[in-house]
């Protein structure tokens, strides 16, 4: 049956999105099964949506957490291989080498429309020619909870928030002075050594945290032909501090630091594996924050600092590109009346970038100013509605501007029906308008979505349901083609429409056995003078991930966690034709396990088996996946 999936018609994929769009509002108004109780996803509280704190029933938008607990149930496991689980998200090249850099792929958008957020602050890559930063440089063992936020949120988040936004929150300290140990070791050589110490004195909390992960890895490139491919390694030191001091009950503050060093082998592309070929990379975020309250009303001012300096040697020739972005932002949170809160802010961001290789150099800036609102709505006991817009000035292509329309209603404490209209942008990256393709006329690509759906509780306390519709349009898309008739380079040039649906669902047997699923559905064309063509490559149609955790016995768990992907095609450039090449990809599936033993409250064991079925896969043309493979380790708590 799951492989039945892949062969659905257009006409037929047109009609699944009907009936499920459908079904949502359906779900939204049957009856209550069973004795009354508040939807506990409803009521779970979130801030990535509407940059404070709230209730999931208060806000109209599609919101996913990975908690604590997760993250506790998953010691070893790697950032991407916790989103790949989360629907609607595909990560490419999550099975390939550990130093391969990951693309984000969130409803079928591409690599560089999803906004990453660390603690609230965006964080981007100045220096490549998405400007999308690379998630792998973040050290699992460092995370507190993520939220993934989905649809187009540009109006509170600015440039890149055009498929969603994922909110990387760091721990913190809490509570009294403890401490962590973890170790692992696994396939390929793999092994991982992190120390973590937090807690509170006083006014003061604080939390310190360091990790060292490597891996010998193994040959990032396959070859049609070639044996003794070599083996590309990977390591990764990281460090994370964050600090906060209150003065009284009203006024904090607080300051942070993500430090990552990357090094690790490449290859030279699809099926070319090469021996002298090196990247090193150092990614730094410093952000300063204080928070001031005065009644009701929440002042709140950041600054930040993101570096990322990357050097690739490649026999023997050096390529250094750097990127630093600076941002501040100032933002106020305040009620306006019982029926409404306001959210508003004003942001500067300055990028600059680098670049020095044996073919030539490039050094450019350049700067945005913003200006946003929001004000949330309360029409009795169920309907709320966010309106929201933001006006951007940009130093070489001028003023655009994006609003949110966002009715939500809530009816039982257990249902939720929702649209979402939304505007979103994305600007031209320093490489695209400054370097020797550049094009400095480029405008930004600007977004269009809608998005409907329903979140239901049909049996309390056991059976939940969601349901999501989006349709995305991109216009001013920037592409590679002919800027006059004798320069290529970087132009608007195409339309992108984009549309799908997610159902997810949970039901929790006991207080020890449950299970989630999700099926994603996502298509999409460009269009460019009046021709189509589909065109979300690495990115599948179809997508479908269980997961089945049940606690054996008091101090024993295990989880099971699959996902397929549907059929999907690849493109790639082909070194020895000279050209770009199309290709089909088959449909794969991946089973994962994972076993946890806690002899003590202050030791857990664990082993993590990864692709039981030994699937062999591709992901990406001509790179290497994973076979079976596994990680075990423990993780020792002092208090």
């Amino acid at each position: 049956m799951l492989f039945a999936v892949g062969k659905f018609s257009t006409k037929m994929d047109k009609k699944i999105i009907g009936v499920f769009a459908g079904l949502g509002l359906v779900c939204a108004q049957l009856p209550s099964w069973a004795q009354e109780k508040a939807n506990y996803q409803l009521n779970e509280v979130v801030v990535t949506a509407s940059k404070s704190p709230r209730k999931q029933s208060e806000i109209g938008k599609v919101v996913r957490v990975i908690s604590a607990q997760q993250l506790e149930q998953n010691q070893g496991r790697s950032l991407t291989e916790l989103l790949n689980q989360v629907a609607g998200l595909t990560i490419g090249g999550n099975g390939n080498n550990p130093g391969d850099i990951k693309a984000l792929y969130l409803r079928g958008a591409s690599a560089g429309n999803t906004l990453i957020l660390l603690d609230g602050v965006p964080v981007n890559d100045a220096s490549n020619i998405s400007g999308e930063y690379d998630i792998s440089a973040i050290a699992i063992d460092q995370i507190e909870r993520i939220e993934i936020l989905k649809g187009g949120n540009s109006t509170l988040y600015g440039s890149d928030a055009v498929a969603g936004v994922i909110n990387i929150i760091l721990k913190k300290g809490k509570g009294p002075l403890s401490g962590t140990v973890l170790a692992t070791a696994g396939s390929y050589k793999s092994y991982k050594q992190a120390l973590g110490i937090s807690g509170t004195l006083d006014k003061t909390t604080f939390a310190l945290n360091a990790s060292n992960t490597g891996s010998a890895g193994f040959s990032s490139a396959t070859a049609i032909l070639a044996t003794n491919l070599e083996k590309d390694g990977f390591n990764q030191q990281s460090l994370q501090a964050n600090v906060q001091q209150a003065f009284g009950t009203r006024f904090k503050l607080f300051a942070n630091l993500q430090a990552n060093k990357n090094k690790a082998d490449l290859d030279d592309g699809a099926f070319a594996d090469i021996a002298d070929y090196t990247y090193d990379k150092q990614t730094y975020l410093l952000g300063l924050g204080a928070q001031y309250i005065v009644g009701n009303t929440v002042i709140g001012l950041n600054a930040s600092k993101n570096k990322v300096d990357s050097k690739f040697s490649y026999v023997g020739d050096l390529t250094r590109n750097e990127g630093d972005i600076s941002h501040a932002e100032a933002t106020l949170s305040a009620p306006l009346a019982p029926f409404a809160d306001l959210i508003s802010g004003l942001s500067y961001k300055e990028s600059a970038t680098d670049q020095l290789s044996p073919w030539g150099s490039l050094s450019a800036k350049n700067h945005i100013t913003s200006a946003y609102s929001s004000i949330f709505l309360k029409f009795g006991e169920h309907v709320r509605t966010e309106l929201g817009g933001r006006f951007n000035r940009h130093s070489e292509y001028g003023n655009n501007a994006t609003y949110t329309i966002n009715p939500s209603y809530v009816f039982a404490d257990r249902y939720k029906v929702f649209v979402n209209f939304s505007s979103a942008y994305k600007v031209p990256s320093l490489y695209q308008l400054f370097s020797e393709y550049g094009n400095l006329t480029l405008k930004p690509e600007r977004t269009q979505t809608i998005e409907t759906g329903a979140e239901t509780e049909l049996i309390a306390d056991k059976l939940t349901l969601n349901v999501a519709y989006f349709k995305r349009n991109i216009n001013d898309v920037i592409g590679f083609g002919m800027i006059d008739p004798s320069t290529f380079g970087y132009i608007n040039q195409t339309k992108q429409n984009d549309e799908g649906f997610e159902l997810e669902g949970k039901y929790k047997w006991t207080d020890k056995i449950s299970m989630d699923g999700f099926y994603a559905f996502v298509t999409g064309k460009q269009v460019q003078n009046g021709q189509t063509e589909a065109n979300l490559y690495r990115r599948p149609k179809h997508s479908l991930g269980l997961n089945f955790r049940a606690d054996l016995l008091p101090k024993l768990s295990l989880a099971l966690l699959y996902k397929w992907l549907g059929v999907r095609q690849d493109q790639y450039y082909d070194a020895g034709l000279s050209q770009s090449l199309v290709v089909d990809l088959k449909a794969y599936q991946v089973l994962d396990a994972y076993i946890q033993y806690a002899p003590k409250k202050s030791i857990k064991l664990f082993i993590d088996f990864k692709n039981l079925l030994d699937t062999d896969y591709v992901d990406f043309t001509g790179y290497t996946t994973k076979g079976l493979n596994l990680n075990a380790g423990f993780l020792y708590t002092i208090k």
